[in-house]
């Protein structure tokens, strides 16, 4: 078999490695659950759900402990290139995980893929596409909750612990760090950055980057302070709390007009960050 590229940590490549083709194509011959391609790449452990489809006529790799629980989940997609499931992934009802994008610029034939880690709930109804090119990837990290109706497009980079209300719609390129919380019906635009442990209310549209840290909600959404109900929650200090809360103070709410431009203030900050920043922020 060849070798993965490390997405799924260690366990997902050793359990599969461990597996000889033969072996997975007799394993996914007997399963009754849906329809499973014969090249597809199915850990023993996998428990797939009923009229869960795995399509692959090329790779499609599913780990450790994996729980295809919906009625008519797909997975993968006849294309050239690669889906990857991590170890502990729950997949819902109609969700459709690994399939071609719906980026134009998609040229047919041309390798595209997805690697998505463990421990993921990936609810009903949620659509995640494979990249669109061959030198990019769609990528999902670990412990994300992304519940109903949720769209993650081509080539976005989706981190750790992150919580995704439904209705959250990526658009291409996204990039999203980790603890970062939307809550419903949220859009964000292609190419936008949404910073760590940052929160994006309901019904907000971002059409710009998300600092880290921060809160921000609007139908073009606006900065609305710290998101300090996600600090705390995540084992923030209050001292911790109060130095962010100064840096936000200084960058955002200038005091007067000799505090200097946006960026000036920005440079002053992490210049001085021994001043308003902890040592391990």
């Amino acid at each position: 078999m060849r070798a993965l590229v490390k997405v799924g940590g260690k366990r997902l490549s050793s359990a599969l490695s461990s597996l000889s083709s033969p072996y997975i194509r007799r394993f996914c011959s007997s399963l009754n659950s849906g329809s499973v391609h014969p090249s597809s790449n199915v850990h023993p452990n996998a428990v797939l759900g009923q009229v869960s489809n795995l399509i692959s006529s090329f790779e499609l790799f599913i780990g450790v402990v994996q729980n295809l629980s919906g009625s008519g989940a797909i997975v993968g997609d006849d294309l050239p290139g690669r889906t990857v499931l991590g170890c502990d992934n729950v997949i819902g009802h109609h969700a459709v995980v690994g399939v071609k994008c719906q980026d134009l610029k998609y040229k047919s034939g041309d390798e595209c893929f997805l690697d998505v880690g463990d421990n993921n709930d990936i609810r009903e109804h949620t659509s995640i596409h494979r990249s669109s090119k061959s030198s990019d990837i769609t990528a999902i990290g670990n412990n994300n909750l992304i519940m109903g109706s949720c769209h993650i497009a081509h080539d976005c980079k989706i981190g750790n612990n992150i919580i995704f209300a439904n209705n959250t719609l990526l658009a291409g390129h996204v990039v999203v760090e980790d603890y970062a919380h939307t809550a419903g019906a949220v859009v964000v635009h292609q190419f936008c950055h949404v910073g760590s442990f940052s929160f994006i209310g309901g019904g907000s549209v971002i059409t710009q980057d998300v600092p880290k840290y921060m809160m921000v909600a609007g139908e073009r959404a606006v900065l609305r302070g710290l998101n300090l109900e996600g600090l705390r929650r995540n084992g923030f200090t209050a001292a911790e709390i109060r130095s962010l809360r100064t840096a936000y103070q200084k960058i955002f709410m200038p005091a007067d007009e000799n505090s200097g431009d946006f960026e000036e203030r920005l440079s002053h900050v992490v210049s001085h960050s021994t001043s308003y920043l902890p040592s391990d922020i």
